[in-house]
């Protein structure tokens, strides 16, 4: 018999993307969220192979009644390359709108995907939309093609920040999380950060203090 822990909480994806069942996630419990989810990465891909867990989203994020993150479903979660090896080579298998563009076209799979769904993630999170939304109008069913030019112009990235939050948000933390999410999803996966510098990225912002929120 198999005994789980009760995650009091349920899914991050029932708090982001349905409302009527849960209140609005404040900011302070995304960051610890964000936080909990890029060290069980971090984790992950320091064991010895490297595990890469392959299928990231928001409804395989449990949360407990501290709305600590646990990741769930590690069914396709495979280890990934040792020695000189760059990738493993496997079929394509995941969320649409989560897996990088490289393992989409080659199948070549690296602890960089994660990395890659792991900024998808940060995105969803920031603006409460997501990934593939298909009740949204055509232009923005498509998060990351939607999100793409504000997060390219510092003016505007702001707007893109999910209405639920009402303006409550670290200023500074929006920035540092939109610089982040650029860099996990750029297209060299080469230069994305390894997770656990996104969770040093991460951690400060968890940890400070809420005395830089605006109420725009």
């Amino acid at each position: 018999m198999l005994v789980y822990e009760f995650m009091a909480r349920g899914s991050l994806e029932n708090h982001l993307f349905r409302h009527h069942q849960s209140q609005p996630l404040s900011w302070a419990i995304r960051m610890k969220i964000c936080v909990g989810v890029a060290r069980a990465l971090a984790f992950l891909h320091e064991a010895e192979p490297p595990v890469i867990y392959r299928d990231l989203k928001a409804s395989n994020i449990l949360l407990d009644n501290d709305y600590n993150a646990k990741l769930s479903d590690l069914g396709l979660a495979k280890d990934g390359p040792t020695g000189d090896q760059t990738h493993v080579s496997t079929r394509v298998m995941g969320t649409y709108g989560y897996a990088a563009p490289e393992y989409m076209t080659t199948g070549h799979l690296t602890t960089k995907n994660d990395v890659y769904a792991f900024g998808i993630l940060l995105l969803e999170i920031l603006t409460g939309r997501r990934a593939i939304d298909y009740s949204q109008p055509s232009a923005e069913q498509n998060l990351l093609e939607w999100a793409i030019p504000y997060l390219m112009d510092k003016h505007k990235a702001y707007r893109i920040i999910d209405p639920q939050l009402e303006g409550r948000y670290s200023m500074k933390g929006a920035r540092r999380i939109i610089n982040l999410v650029c860099q996990c999803l750029v297209a060299e996966s080469k230069l994305r950060p390894e997770m656990k510098n996104v969770v040093e990225i991460l951690e400060p912002l968890q940890e400070k203090r809420l005395e830089d929120s605006t109420k725009l």
